[in-house]
């Protein structure tokens, strides 16, 4: 009889990611993935991107916007970053990019490999499921990368019998 751990490739460790906005579903998004991250022995990935506030023709301002943007977009990763780590006993891994979300999202899956699942939760208003969910859905033949789509409006209970 054969050993098949010697004959089988190390497992990857599964990276979830979410993309960082101030909304409600972000948070469904971000929990379910601590979830999933901490059953699977996976690890939370997050993306945050600062948007150009499109002032061009005053420098300076423009410039302070972003200081600001930045500032703050610090300081809700350090909440967000103590609450994956209490759900899901890990330090998530980082990412902060300046330029549009769309942009920055498909550029950051082109270049991390080892990005395993994207996460979102759809809007649970009359707006529909949100703008990247859309943009998703148009271009899902061309990723590379399984998308799963969570309803915004779950509570943590509903999350818990899920992941």
């Amino acid at each position: 009889m054969t050993d098949s751990s010697s004959t089988s490739s190390p497992r990857r460790e599964r990276i979830f990611l979410v993309v960082v906005d101030e909304s409600e579903e972000m948070r469904v998004a971000l929990r379910y993935a601590a979830l999933r991250a901490f059953h699977t022995g996976g690890r939370v990935a997050l993306l945050c991107v600062i948007e150009p506030p499109g002032l061009q023709q005053f420098a300076a301002i423009e410039q302070r916007m972003i200081e600001e943007r930045r500032e703050a977009a610090e300081q809700l990763l350090a909440k967000l970053t103590a609450e994956v780590k209490e759900t899901c006993g890990s330090m998530p891994i980082i990412y902060i990019r300046e330029g549009r979300r769309r942009e920055a999202f498909f550029a950051l899956l082109d270049e991390e490999p080892s990005i395993s699942v994207v996460v979102l939760a759809a809007g649970a208003g009359q707006e529909g499921p949100g703008p990247l969910i859309t943009t998703l859905m148009g271009r899902g033949g061309q990723l590379q990368v399984p998308i799963t789509i969570v309803p915004g409006n779950l509570s943590d209970d509903q999350l818990a019998s899920l992941a």
